[in-house]
């Protein structure tokens, strides 16, 4: 298989407005120590609610605490919330091309349980 169409759309992601935007907010929030740490707990908080939810448990009364209100802080500052969006954004992008390309694989990469 030749790999250049892989690198031409690696190349692509680059130069998307998803990927610059995320990158550029990226090195301004995460240059602050306490809004990295935020951040860090946040999406530790989010991982461990979301896997009580994909195990059918409801999520630790404590932790859902301490998600809203973490979750709270961050996006109450701008460029954190804008950061957390664009985030999100790419994210988004990189799962549509996932799935894109397992698609053309004849790929099942479907999670027992989630399926829709």
């Amino acid at each position: 298989m030749d790999y250049s169409s892989t690198y031409r759309l690696a190349q692509d992601i680059r130069e998307s407005e998803e990927y610059k935007t995320y990158h550029e907010l990226k090195d301004s929030v995460m240059g602050d120590e306490t809004t990295a740490a935020l951040i860090k707990e946040y999406r530790k908080l989010q991982m461990t609610i979301q896997m009580a939810a994909v195990s059918g448990q409801a999520a630790d009364t404590e932790d859902m605490q301490r998600f809203s209100g973490i979750s709270t802080l961050l996006f109450s500052k701008q460029e954190v919330s804008n950061f957390l969006l664009a985030e999100m954004r790419l994210q988004q992008m990189m799962a549509d091309i996932f799935k894109i390309v397992t698609e053309a694989a004849d790929v099942d990469i479907s999670i027992p349980g989630l399926e829709g």
